[in-house]
């Protein structure tokens, strides 16, 4: 390297120069950062049905902790996880459509709902592949 002082009004009008040079249209692509980012225009009609799907998933997840049958073993086990199948389903449902029209609120719900299905099936699943201390059986004895 020289001990010179670097002239930045040269090297950058040389830089401009190149972009100058450079074809208007059909060479290379502009920079990302220079793209436009195109709006999402989402209707009405839209924006209820994917509230229509967090409110369900929802209520379905709420309505999960007052499930009113002894889900222990046997065919009631398989039906409760069923219905937490139901509750990640309903919750990746929402969640997609809400990413898709970009609803940031409905978005965390649906999240949340699909979280809360997920640690509904690991308090059944874990016990009863042995993770934890107290190990419980998938059917009645």
């Amino acid at each position: 390297m020289s001990n010179q002082p670097r002239d930045w009004d040269k090297e950058l009008a040389a830089i401009d120069k190149v972009i100058a040079r450079a074809p208007a249209e059909g060479g290379a692509a502009p920079p990302p950062a220079s793209r436009p980012v195109a709006a999402v225009t989402v209707s009405r009609k839209a924006v209820f049905t994917t509230w229509l799907r967090v409110g369900l998933a929802i209520v379905l997840a709420a309505a999960m902790t007052q499930w009113p049958y002894p889900n222990g073993c046997g065919l009631n086990l398989f039906i409760y996880l069923g219905a937490v199948a139901g509750v990640v389903v309903a919750g990746l449902w929402s969640t997609i459509t809400s990413w898709y029209r970009r609803l940031g609120l409905a978005h965390t719900l649906s999240v949340l709902v699909t979280l809360w299905g997920l640690v509904l099936a690991a308090r059944e699943i874990l016990p009863r592949v042995g993770y934890a201390k107290v190990a419980l059986r998938w059917l009645c004895p």
